[in-house]
Formats: C-alpha cells, structure tokens, sequence
C-alpha cells in the first residue's frame, strides 16, 4: 500500500483552536469591562456591611464659585458636608487654570483645617 502525498494543509484544527482562543478572551473581557464577576454569597449571622470610601471632588470654575458634587455649593455648604465624612475619605480638587489661587487657598486651608490629608489635585497632562 502506498502511502498518499497531501498537497494542502488541513486548517480545520486551527480554526477550531483559535475559535476556543476568541471565546476565552471574549468572556474574560466582559468580566474586567464589568469590574466586577457575579457571585452568589453565602448568609452569615455574623456578617457586616462593607464600608466604601466614596470621594469628593471639590471643583472650582473659572469664576471662583465652589461646588462639591453637583449639588453643594458654596464653601460653608461644602464645610458642613465634609465634616459628616471620615477623615481619609479621598478629596479631589479640580481647579479651573483661571481661577483665583485665593478661592483654591481657601479650600485647602478648610480641609487642613479639618484634618483631612487624603487630598489631591486634578491636572492633565
């Protein structure tokens, strides 16, 4: 028996590799695009809420008003909102280039002030 010549290659497997290939990236990035892999927990008696450090932005616009938020303005109203949150919340200020230093001052001097030291300033490159 003689044996027989192949003259093309057989693509079948190596499709069928790269298929499996595309399916494990697709599912893996819908996992990282969501953050998050869905999980069904256990009940526990003894369990406790997990605390979230959510931060603030403090923004200053161009004509030195002061908002928290979307909502608070005013440094007094930011003062008092502050004041209700730990003191390593993380606090990003975003200043506007032509903004008062003055107004930016001031609500620095407010948080150091108050203790809070987990602060930042927003830029762009």
């Amino acid at each position: 028996m003689k044996l027989k010549k192949f003259d093309s290659i057989n693509v079948i497997p190596f499709i069928d590799v790269l298929l499996v290939l595309l399916t494990i990236v697709l599912l893996t990035s819908t996992f990282i695009s969501k953050g998050i892999i869905p999980v069904s927990l256990p009940d526990a008696k003894s369990a406790s809420n997990i605390k979230e450090k959510k931060e603030i932005i403090i923004t200053i616009k161009k004509d030195n008003t002061i908002f928290a938020g979307k909502n608070i303005s005013g440094l007094e109203d930011i003062k008092k909102h502050i004041l209700l949150l730990p003191k390593d919340t993380p606090i990003h200020i975003n200043s506007d280039k032509d903004s008062k230093f003055e107004t930016f001052v001031q609500v620095l001097d407010m948080l150091k002030e108050h203790e809070y030291s987990n602060i930042s300033i927003v830029t762009k490159k």
